[in-house]
């Protein structure tokens, strides 16, 4: 893991060391553990380290002849660049083979990379910087225009600390977030940053972008014909392959276990993989009737022999911490589930550095009830994906969100492609949007706020293509998704009863906001940020009912996220305080 920054700035212009230690101050919590920096003419990095993998010689940057490096993430497969490559490193570090991959093969040096990266690489011979980003987007980066050339750091609120861009918000951008909580493609809420896209390697040159190339998370066609036993045999061989590279760390490793079938998956490989008992975080909430799954993780901790470690969330607690959760959100996705997110981070790190969890199931696997629904014609009960928002109907924004599906109906068009069936466009709909801008950012935000790396093992290259391409059968059967990740989980950990009905991963936060809602409607009603968009007496009447009706749940959620987000990251107002001390300061 890690934080990197710097300027790519005309031949000319130089670099204001001043900014530099700025952007390096906004991104210490992502490297607690150093920090580096080069300067050459007109270009600039600065990184910040979470020490992982080669924790002597692995700082950063990383040289090369009249190249340097560095970047954020790790770089898995590592020791395979080095050996097939015969390349000659002066570092153990995972990070070393892009450096001279890059002085081989220039442009196209990421495509054998497997691993979360964000790089950028600076090469005084050939006057260029190069910024590149995983596929999956697992690990985060953005650019932005500034006088003299480019920025880029690996969050916005880098670049706006460090002067260089204002805190602006992007009308069409906070409508997405009001209405599907999270916001898509390349445009950020902040007017003037971008996002360098997954799987993304950007060129830039006398302080413009000049050439880009993208590499694809998924594999191009449509199903291909295989067999349950076939299938079955490659997706263990895959699971295997991956998790092994992923625990590769040199100092200690856990996971997230929610007691669903994709962290079951996790464990059940990492409990095969491991001499020692896996260690297990899982969050729950004691709340009369909201979704636990405390107990059955325990149940699977139990039968792989997992050490087991719970973090009870309470009421209190999420009043009390909340602004520093929304803090963390600075790209903003307001997904209730970064609440527990971010106190098992914070538990997580009294006893690792390393955390692997089971984002991407769903996604590759065929999981969701909504790709059961576009499966299906529209005169059967088919529909898109996302086709309402949180605030349809409710009559409580001053105008209703228009345009807000545009930058979800481009995805659309763009996954529907090359012989793709149905359910894989839908699946490929959420591997471009909603997986990297909402459940990444989530984990790495989160995460990061605590100094610990979090691990993605299914999504990585192989197992996009052992399963990507499974036919539609070997995804969803009838009402049941992630057949085949089931049907192999049923062989390997019985205990995780993969067949049970889903029981989902809920946060009670609509009956909790609505206990206090007297208290807190006129709060986030009075906010600048809400006050612009929204009626305070629909607000504050939306809060007194958060807990009926699941939509306005969200929407208030969304309202009281949006309140926190703005009063941060727009208005520059930390606070300090419970949720109520830091809404009702003047």
């Amino acid at each position: 893991m890690c934080g990197l920054a710097g300027l790519a700035l005309r031949q000319g212009e130089k670099p204001d060391t001043a900014v530099l230690e700025a952007l390096a101050r906004a991104l210490a919590h992502r490297g607690p553990d150093g920090a580096g920096h080069h300067v050459a003419g007109s270009v600039a990095l600065a990184h910040t380290r979470l020490a992982i993998i080669d924790l002597v010689t692995g700082d950063q940057p990383l040289f090369a002849g009249p190249a340097a490096l560095v970047a954020n993430g790790e770089v898995y497969n590592y020791r395979e660049l080095r050996e097939a490559n015969q390349l000659r490193c002066t570092t153990n570090s995972d990070c070393e083979p892009p450096l001279h991959l890059w002085r081989r093969d220039g442009i196209g040096f990421a495509e054998g990379l497997r691993g979360m990266y964000a790089i950028a690489l600076a090469d005084r011979a050939a006057r260029q910087v190069v910024l590149a980003r995983d596929p999956f987007g697992i690990k985060p980066l953005y650019i932005a225009d500034v006088a003299g050339g480019i920025a880029f750091a690996s969050e916005p609120q880098a670049l706006i600390a460090a002067g260089l861009v204002q805190p602006r918000v992007r009308a069409a951008a906070r409508a997405e977030l009001l209405q599907l909580q999270f916001t898509t493609g390349a445009e950020t809420i902040f007017e003037g940053i971008r996002r360098v896209l997954p799987g993304e390697t950007v060129v830039i040159a006398d302080g413009a972008v000049t050439e880009r190339r993208h590499r694809a998370a998924l594999p191009e066609g449509g199903p291909e014909a295989a067999t349950e036993a076939e299938a079955l045999a490659r997706l263990d061989a895959a699971l295997e392959e991956s998790v092994l590279l992923h625990q590769r760390s040199d100092v200690p490793y856990g996971m997230f276990l929610s007691g669903g079938v994709d962290s079951a998956t996790v464990l059940a490989m990492m409990a095969r993989l491991n001499d020692r008992p896996v260690l297990a975080f899982t969050a729950g909430f004691d709340v009369p009737g909201a979704a636990d799954e405390r107990a059955q993780a325990a149940a699977l901790a139990a039968a792989t022999g997992a050490r087991h470690v719970t973090v009870a969330v309470t009421e209190q607690m999420v009043w009390r911490h909340l602004p520093e959760i929304v803090g963390a959100m600075d790209d903003p996705a307001a997904d209730y589930a970064i609440i527990p997110t971010w106190f098992l981070a914070r538990r997580a790190r009294e006893d690792v550095k390393v955390v692997l969890s089971g984002e991407g199931g769903d996604e590759l696997f065929g999981g969701y009830g909504r790709y059961r629904a576009a499966m299906r014609p529209w005169w059967l009960g088919g529909k898109a994906p996302r086709a309402r928002g949180s605030f349809d109907r409710l009559q409580v924004l001053r105008e209703a969100p228009t345009g807000w599906r545009d930058g979800i109906g481009a995805a659309e068009a763009a996954a529907a492609t090359g012989g793709r069936t149905r359910l894989q466009a839908a699946q490929a709909l959420d591997v471009a949007d909603w997986l990297p801008n909402d459940l990444l950012i989530k984990l790495d935000r989160c995460l990061m706020a605590h100094g610990v790396e979090g691990r993605t093992p299914l999504l990585d290259p192989g197992i996009a293509a052992a399963a990507f391409r499974l036919p539609d059968a070997l995804k969803v059967q009838g009402h049941t998704g992630k057949w085949l990740l089931r049907q192999w989980l049923a062989q390997r950990l019985p205990a995780a009863e993969p067949f049970r009905p889903k029981q989902g991963f809920t946060v009670p936060i609509g009956a909790w906001i609505e206990r206090v809602g007297d208290r807190l409607g006129p709060l986030v009603a009075a906010q600048p940020g809400v006050a612009e968009i929204a009626r305070p007496d629909r607000v504050a009447a939306l809060f007194r009912h958060a807990g009926g009706e699941k939509h306005r749940g969200f929407a208030a959620w969304h309202l009281l996220f949006y309140a926190l987000w703005h009063r941060r990251h727009v208005e520059g107002r930390r606070g300090t305080g419970d949720v109520f001390e830091v809404l009702a300061a003047r």
